[in-house]
């Protein structure tokens, strides 16, 4: 058991979508106090490898290290996902986060996880509750036995509990899937009677973070983890500071 990554975490690019210039974003991140980014397609056109080494080094000057690339869609298209795995390596992240269709799984999922041996990058499915195939833990169950160990869980916490307290439990989940479990997005919400969700300051609502936190570190985790705030688009540093806080004082 390695020593766990659950604390060295960074932030998702999409709580910053409201602000396209990347220089922006990285100086917000760094006024967070954190280092670490999950870069989504807002602020990268992942078909554009060159244009995106460009991106990359607006980054690395400001000190801010690119953990991941995602969320994307993994449909079998060789060229369109091939360029994916471009991206991430010039970027020296480690990780892809996500989705495969129910459409072409079959025929996806084997053939990005013939890419994850070849670059040496691990795709961490994102569970995105019951919008996505993949929100439901037997399914995710089933994409890693078909795709082997290039292909595990990126856990999102919020979206894992939408699909109900029965089978969406994050806890479990990280516990189900700790030798998968290549990703977590830190994110929480509460749920009204209608079903509808808000987001909040990840540990303010129905994630029970103490006991997400003590089971990835019991278990060594040792992938990408960002935090995942979705509300506030126009000013969202006041809210995520109070992520970072919730979140460093669950790790202490």
């Amino acid at each position: 058991m390695g020593q766990s990554n659950a604390a060295n975490f960074g932030i998702q690019s999409y709580c910053f979508r409201h602000f396209k210039d990347n220089a922006a974003v990285a100086g917000m991140v760094r006024e967070l106090g954190l280092s670490k980014i999950e870069v989504c397609a807002v602020h990268a056109d992942f078909n554009d490898v060159e244009g995106w080494k460009k991106t990359v080094k607006v980054y690395r000057d400001s000190g801010v290290e690119i953990v991941s690339i995602g969320v994307e869609g993994f449909s079998g298209d060789q060229d369109a996902d091939r360029k994916r795995f471009e991206c991430a390596a010039a970027a020296g992240a480690k990780f892809i986060s996500a989705h495969f269709h129910i459409g072409s799984f079959q025929q996806a999922v084997p053939a990005a996880a013939k890419l994850c041996e070849e670059y040496g990058i691990r795709i961490g499915i994102h569970c995105h509750g019951g919008y996505m195939f993949g929100g439901q833990p037997d399914v995710v169950a089933h994409l890693l036995e078909l795709g082997g160990p290039g292909i595990g869980l990126c856990l999102d916490t919020a979206w894992c509990m939408q699909i109900g307290p029965q089978r969406g439990n994050p806890v479990e989940w990280a516990e189900r899937f700790k030798s998968r479990l290549y990703g977590i997005h830190y994110k929480d919400f509460t749920f009204n009677p209608d079903g509808g969700w808000n987001d909040v300051v990840v540990g303010t609502g129905t994630l029970n973070l103490p006991a997400l936190v003590e089971t990835v570190n019991a278990n060594g985790f040792n992938g990408f983890a960002v935090i995942e705030y979705e509300a506030d688009v126009e000013n969202p540093i006041p809210s995520l500071t109070r992520c970072v806080a919730s979140m460093r004082e669950a790790m202490a």
